[in-house]
């Protein structure tokens, strides 16, 4: 039970049972013990609403007091969250600078590996047209000394 319940009911239990205590030893007449009765109940009353009003008050400045913690512990935590996506909004940035750095040297690898192959095909190519000269060559001066044979042997 609240400490605020166990004082009402404390205060509560303590008018009544000195109500009751008064009615028993009252040396007064049955109208005038109404009355006392009566004024007893009226002070009763007011004493309990204004303790009703300052439990009231009391409740309701904690109430406030505990809904300002619970927003500042919100507040807290929206900043934890949003300082923890930040940092991973920063490190996944970082990710991909990383690999789009990694992919640009790949494609300048593949494009060097690409032109240095265009070199050695050209470069074949070459070799294959200068040795393909000199063989026509050769066979055309071993068909003109093969033709030189035929007609000096006709001779």
């Amino acid at each position: 039970m609240s400490k605020t319940r166990y004082n009402i009911l404390a205060f509560l239990s303590g008018a009544a049972i000195g109500a009751g205590i008064g009615l028993l030893y009252a040396p007064e007449k049955g109208e005038k013990t109404r009355k006392i009765i009566s004024d007893e109940a009226e002070k009763t009353k007011d004493k309990v609403k204004t303790q009703w009003d300052k439990t009231s008050a009391n409740l309701s400045e904690s109430a406030k007091k505990t809904l300002s913690e619970m927003e500042s512990k919100l507040d807290h935590t929206l900043s934890v969250a949003s300082d923890r996506a930040e940092d991973l909004l920063t490190s996944l940035q970082k990710r991909l600078d990383e690999l789009r750095e990694q992919t640009k040297n790949m494609q300048d690898k593949s494009e060097a590996a690409i032109s240095k192959a265009e070199d050695k095909v050209e470069e074949t190519e070459k070799k294959a047209k200068k040795t393909a000269e000199k063989t026509k060559e050769k066979a055309e001066e071993k068909i003109d000394e093969a033709e030189e044979k035929v007609n000096s042997s006709k001779k």
